[in-house]
């Protein structure tokens, strides 16, 4: 592990490790990048307009569950 682990992390990560686990990295898209805004825009603007529209976000509405607490505002 590199200089950025947490402290006291050593027992934890063997633990895992003698559990069968181990360590992996990937990389996510950055939702918070300009370009990933704009790119949304764009597939939804695309999603609305297409002749399937209604049944995609009838999809969407069946499989999303909107955040009902006092954090998610």
């Amino acid at each position: 592990m590199g200089p950025e682990a947490a402290p006291g992390g050593a027992p934890r990560r063997q633990r895992l490790r003698t559990q069968g686990m181990r360590p992996i990295q990937i990389w996510v898209t950055n939702v918070h990048a300009p370009e990933f805004a704009a790119e949304a825009r764009r597939q939804c603007l695309l999603a609305n307009a297409s002749e399937e529209g209604a049944e995609i976000q009838a999809f969407i509405d069946s499989v999303y569950e909107w955040p009902d607490d006092e954090y998610s505002q």
